[in-house]
């Protein structure tokens, strides 16, 4: 019980990253099937838009 106590404690101490507003969401859409013509939308590109929103342990924050 005092493991599942120590998790709950450590979610709480990890605060939330607000997700986009929808037309911010539409700019990166437009902006990554720019990329992805151009032949560049790499892992890095996008951990840059989504990098974020994982944790270490990767799981999703939002």
């Amino acid at each position: 019980m005092k493991d599942l106590q120590q998790e709950m404690e450590q979610l709480d101490d990890i605060t939330e990253e607000a997700l986009p507003t929808i037309e911010e969401q539409k700019k990166i859409v437009a902006e990554l099937k720019k990329l992805e013509v151009e032949g560049k939308l790499t892992p890095e590109v996008m951990e840059t838009y989504f990098g974020k929103f994982y944790t270490e342990e990767n799981q999703t924050q939002h």
